[in-house]
């Protein structure tokens, strides 16, 4: 594969994928009649030198950009609506998620608002509120920025509430982006401690994907290629990184977003809470308990965890192998062990552990958790 070719992927949307792909951006918008663009983004990218060229690019073709970047690091309810107001007062006609997940995920929230007025909440997966998704939403286009959460070809935002931290799923076909332009080159740019998060946020997706319980063939081939690749490519793109290495990463990541709508599980069950208590970024939250909740699923998924060590090109093919290659992994790219060194204390345990029972993740995961099974797994971790 040439890394330096854009090509083209229709699946599950179109995705226009490599080096300068995001170039085309301006050309895609004037195609389609669009030309004042509500950009959601973060603090940090805004400030990026590639964040600047992409705006400079759109008003050369008379593309008037309204920038939204007043966002919390774990997204919540008032972002959502924060931006929605920038939206009606400047009268724009479409969507650019550009960033990671926390961007994508609030600009996919704000493409909900627009028509669909009542509380946000109301239209929350959990409790069938996709039901109510019953109107149009504006044009909406990803521009992914880290490889880690894939939310650029998701159908569903992830939103906390800003009082009770519980988090939320905002879901409906009618979110699938009308186009991803994923760049490799944007990710260039990335801090080797970001890129070692969001790339163990990756393979959490394609690993709980391929075990979640639900039976689905098709998510568990890409997962298998999505683990494969992050083990080719990980370690180098943080330590070393080069457009290869940054392009596989990419690639494993919409992989892990495309593979996860099998199910996710306990990995995740244990991480939201971190983000959501103690505002930890959430793909390190994944990184550090991602060896604990994968020795807890072996039993029961042996053949499983015998088909990653396969694939992770590990000698001893057993599930034991893969949690001691996680540990390994984890300390060649600079992500702790232990929950102490991220801030957690023994005092958050029981509140971790009532969020994390409460989560919506872990009715995938291949075998049952309960209460006392998360407060252990936290206190191994910690």
């Amino acid at each position: 594969m040439n890394f330096d070719t854009v090509y083209q992927y229709n699946f599950p949307t179109i995705i226009r994928f490599g080096a300068g792909a995001s170039n085309e951006l301006g050309d895609y918008l004037q195609k389609n009649n669009l030309a004042r663009p509500l950009i959601v983004t973060d603090p940090v990218v805004a400030q990026l030198d590639f964040f600047k060229k992409i705006i400079a690019q759109l008003h050369a073709k008379s593309i008037s950009t309204e920038v939204f970047f007043d966002l919390h690091k774990n997204p919540v309810k008032s972002d959502v609506y924060k931006g929605t107001d920038v939206y009606d007062a400047t009268n724009r006609d479409c969507i650019i998620g550009i960033g990671g997940g926390v961007a994508i995920d609030v600009a996919r929230a704000i493409c909900l608002r627009i028509n669909h007025r009542e509380d946000l909440f109301k239209y929350d997966d959990l409790i069938g509120g996709d039901v109510y998704v019953t109107n149009d939403v504006p044009h909406f286009i990803t521009v992914p920025t880290t490889a880690g959460t894939g939310s650029e070809v998701g159908r569903s935002a992830i939103i906390a509430d800003d009082e009770t931290h519980q988090k939320k799923i905002l879901f409906s076909p009618k979110l699938l982006a009308k186009i991803v332009f994923a760049d490799p080159l944007l990710t260039m740019e990335l801090p080797p401690f970001v890129t070692a998060a969001t790339g163990m946020d990756a393979l959490t997706h394609n690993m709980e994907a391929y075990l979640a319980k639900m039976p689905h063939p098709m998510c568990e081939g890409i997962a298998l290629e999505g683990i494969y690749l992050v083990s080719q490519s990980l370690e180098k793109a943080v330590n070393n990184p080069d457009l290869e290495s940054r392009s596989k990463m990419l690639i494993a990541s919409l992989m892990g977003a495309v593979a996860f709508q099998k199910g996710l599980g306990v990995v995740h069950s244990l991480a939201h809470p971190l983000s959501a208590l103690l505002d930890t970024h959430h793909g390190l939250a994944n990184a550090v308990n991602i060896p604990y909740g994968m020795e807890f699923n072996i039993e029961g998924s042996e053949e499983k965890f015998s088909r990653i060590a396969e694939t992770l090109g590990l000698k001893e093919k057993t599930g034991e192998s893969v949690v001691a290659y996680l540990f390994e992994l984890n300390s060649k790219i600079g992500i702790p062990h232990k929950l102490r060194d991220i801030g957690v204390k023994q005092e958050h345990l029981d509140p971790l552990a009532d969020l994390a029972i409460a989560d919506f993740a872990h009715p995938n995961n291949p075998k049952p958790v309960t209460r006392e099974d998360f407060r252990a797994l936290y206190a191994k971790a910690l």
